[in-house]
């Protein structure tokens, strides 16, 4: 009799407990769904405001971030990042071909890479003429990166243009080799994570998509200024490389 009675009490608990872990995935996926959207918003909003001052009108679009391929542990690390810091990005990249669309923010410490990819410090900024280093995390938002091809398209949009560009150059090299963030004999961006792409343990490479300009659309008045700058001679010293995404213990955790 106290036998069945302590059973009974004992499956009453553990139903309770599978009715609360439910919830508590419920209510993480629920977040999740709506904390991924909110840099990609932020941006769409910022741009659409800087459309509407100088007289454009384009349509908003906003998509959520596919996470399929992403770690558990990366998935985490995006959406509390996205709790800690809310600015909003400096632009979008976006390759259609991958279901790549991801923020695009200034630095590459471990906060700004967990909710999007970051430009490289050092390297041409967002609009400038130049070489525009951006890296992200391989398990990450980069994770679509494997996939990709030698003439794929790749999309950098500001509130002020679009600009397009072209992948001529695959490469994989050391973490410590900086040549690929040099000027290039066109305006450029290169695309940096690490290497391979499933590894247990420190990568020991870098993955280098390096894409050329295709074509560019000024969006307003103000961004013409900056598409006329000359292309700036950048100097690299070794240091460039810690800014470099690093192995599976610091991308994947």
């Amino acid at each position: 009799m106290l036998w069945n009675k302590s059973w009974s009490v004992l499956e009453r608990l553990l139903l309770a407990a599978g009715v609360v872990l439910l919830t508590l995935c419920a209510a993480a996926l629920l977040h999740r769904a709506i904390s991924s959207r909110f840099a990609l918003w932020q941006f769409d909003r910022a741009k659409a405001a800087v459309q509407a001052r100088f007289g454009t009108n384009q349509s908003k679009t906003e998509q959520g971030v596919d996470v399929s391929l992403w770690s558990e542990k990366r998935i985490l690390a995006y959406r509390d990042s996205l709790i800690s810091k809310t600015d909003v990005p400096l632009g979008v990249l976006e390759i259609d071909k991958l279901r790549i669309r991801v923020p695009i923010y200034d630095g590459t410490d471990d906060l700004t890479l967990n909710r999007g990819v970051g430009r490289i410090i050092g390297t041409a900024r967002l609009g400038e003429t130049g070489n525009t280093g951006i890296a992200g995390h391989r398990d990450g938002f980069f994770r679509g990166l494997k996939d990709i091809s030698m003439g794929d398209e790749i999309d950098l949009t500001t509130t002020t243009a679009k600009v397009i560009y072209i992948v001529d150059q695959i490469e994989i090299v050391s973490p410590a080799d900086v040549r690929v963030l040099q000027p290039r004999p066109a305006p450029s961006i290169t695309l940096v994570t690490c290497f391979p792409f499933y590894f247990v343990g420190d990568a020991p490479k870098r993955f280098v998509v390096h894409a050329s300009l295709a074509s560019s659309h000024v969006t307003n008045k103000q961004s013409s200024s900056s598409s006329n700058r000359k292309i700036r001679q950048l100097t690299f010293a070794m240091s460039v490389a810690h800014e470099l995404p690093r192995g599976p213990e610091e991308t994947a955790r």
